[in-house]
């Protein structure tokens, strides 16, 4: 905000915001209110604007468009911008059907979710995945923000009822641990079955998570300008491992000493 308003006092607003009328007088700021707030800190009165005439749907899905261009967004702003942009999709789609005089379709949702992805370069299951978000609790969504929870697991989690989430809340409080994916997933499958009590959610959090299998691959040619061409891939492996070792007792040696 602090550079927004400085670029502001430098060079004014770059590009207008755009509002549409109000019935009861005035306007509504639409896709802008960032730099209304910078302009009411540089001391300006007024800012430019591009009037748009449109019905509410219309604004929301502009103002979500504007939100998701921010260069810094959190993932529980995405989510929420995605799941805002959807219904208001939804909505149009809806009124099209009644005024052609049919029903609304089942797949109404689907390809309202194909037309943000079409819009974000996200894929429709990506989408669905950021809308899931927005059935955690508050204090879930804002572990995801800061990265103590990953989204998979996070998705996983959001099909927890509201009185489970928060007794997750309690739970990772006091094992100090967040749930890895394999155990979102049983806490998942257990919630639908009706099998998740305070007992199963405790036994599944205090399991010692599984470290990682971390590969490590190096390409054959990367590796063959370091050895003569006569050299077989185990002979390099070998040679490779007399090496690691070497280095090995020569940091032991440094520390000893």
């Amino acid at each position: 905000m602090r550079e927004t308003v400085e670029s502001i006092k430098e060079y004014g607003v770059l590009v207008p915001a755009i509002v549409r009328p109000r019935e009861e007088g005035g306007y509504e700021i639409v896709a802008g209110h960032r730099r209304k707030h910078a302009c009411e800190l540089a001391g300006l009165d007024t800012m430019p604007v591009i009037v748009r005439d449109i019905d509410r749907d219309t604004a929301i899905i502009y103002m979500c468009d504007s939100n998701l261009q921010r260069e810094n967004i959190l993932p529980s702003e995405r989510a929420a911008a995605y799941k805002m942009k959807l219904e208001a999709i939804k909505r149009q789609g809806a009124r099209h059907d009644l005024t052609s005089g049919q029903v609304v379709p089942k797949s109404e949702e689907n390809r309202a979710r194909e037309i943000i992805a079409d819009t974000t370069g996200e894929s429709g299951r990506q989408v669905q995945r950021y809308i899931r978000l927005t059935e955690l609790e508050p204090e879930l969504q804002q572990m995801v923000d800061e990265k103590k929870i990953a989204m998979t697991p996070a998705v996983e989690i959001s099909y927890l009822k509201p009185a489970e989430q928060r007794l997750l809340l309690d739970t990772i409080e006091s094992e100090q641990a967040t749930p890895s994916l394999s155990q979102a997933q049983r806490m998942k499958k257990l919630s639908q079955s009706g099998e998740l009590t305070d007992d199963t959610m405790l036994g599944i959090m205090m399991e010692q998570k599984k470290p990682e299998k971390a590969d490590l691959t190096i390409p054959a040619d990367v590796l063959q300008k370091y050895f003569p061409r006569s050299y077989t891939p185990q002979r390099m492996q070998e040679t490779i491992i007399k090496l690691l070792e070497s280095w090995q007792r020569k940091r032991q040696q440094n520390r000893e000493r």
